[in-house]
């Protein structure tokens, strides 16, 4: 039986490449990709040879049901972005959603996902978060976009171009505030770096290099002005996510910045309730 893979792949570091992966690129019989160049630099790493073609935003539309036919005629196809996992802000979402609805088999390889790595890392609360994608080019766009961004009242992780970056702050410390932000920068490479501050510490600290290179993912905290009305109960809020798992600490972290409370203040509350 043919069935589609999402591979992922590494975002930096080679060795990120998991064994499954690397099984499933040598034995399906094909391999669509973003960029052939690309992902034939991964392949001569690991020293595989596979058939590749082209699959990215420009003609996603139009191979869709070309690709879904030769599934269906019992071929495996795998589909790799140039780094981390296809669909999420790279090509994919369009071929999966037709798949599910010709009742093509999808399975997807886990891999590096650099929103994920980013927000790990960047010691601002995990959970709730929403993940933003790409911010737009054009200042206006980019405007309603972090109006969007701040309503959501979550901690939020966007992707950025350095040549744009500080452009993109400056958009967001005007509509969301001066929040925690961590800068994660070239994520698994050799200059990986978290930068983490007030948005206009960050701004500052960037505005001041020559040149910001590499690939860039943001990490805010909820909007301050989006706060959510403490609960009546936050006993009750508390231990749901203790019993969800969540150590003690990192619960008392994520309900300070959710309901803008010191922690002294919380654990008051905590323990008057």
């Amino acid at each position: 039986m043919g069935k589609l893979l999402l591979i992922g792949t590494p975002v930096g570091n080679l060795q990120d490449l998991s064994h499954r992966a690397l099984d499933a690129i040598r034995t399906c019989s094909l391999l669509l990709c973003e960029d052939t160049r690309h992902t034939r630099k991964l392949l001569n790493h690991f020293g595989v040879t596979q058939k590749l073609e082209s699959f990215h935003e420009h003609n996603e539309d139009a191979r869709v049901d070309q690709v879904l036919d030769r599934i269906a005629f019992g071929e495996v196809i795998g589909l790799v972005s140039d780094a981390g996992m296809p669909v999420l802000s790279d090509p994919g979402y369009i071929l999966v959603r037709r798949a599910r609805e010709r009742g093509v088999v999808v399975e997807v390889i886990p891999g590096p996902f650099a929103a994920a790595m980013a927000l790990a890392g960047s010691g601002i609360a995990p959970i709730p978060f929403a993940f933003h994608g790409f911010a737009p080019h054009r200042k206006g766009e980019r405007g309603d976009f972090y109006r969007r961004l701040a309503a959501s009242g979550m901690t939020a992780v966007v992707y950025e171009s350095p040549q744009r970056v500080v452009a993109s702050l400056q958009d967001a410390l005007e509509v969301i505030g001066d929040v925690e932000i961590t800068v994660a920068r070239e994520l698994t490479k050799i200059h990986e770096e978290y930068l983490h501050g007030r948005i206009s510490e960050v701004i500052e600290s960037l505005s001041a290099r020559e040149a910001i290179k590499g690939e860039i993912t943001l990490v805010f905290a909820a909007s301050a002005e989006k706060a959510e009305e403490t609960p009546a109960d936050l006993n009750a809020e508390f231990r749901r996510l203790r019993e969800n798992g969540m150590r003690r600490t990192d619960a008392v972290k994520l309900l300070s910045d959710r309901y803008r409370l010191k922690k002294s203040e919380l654990y008051k509350l905590l323990l008057d309730e």
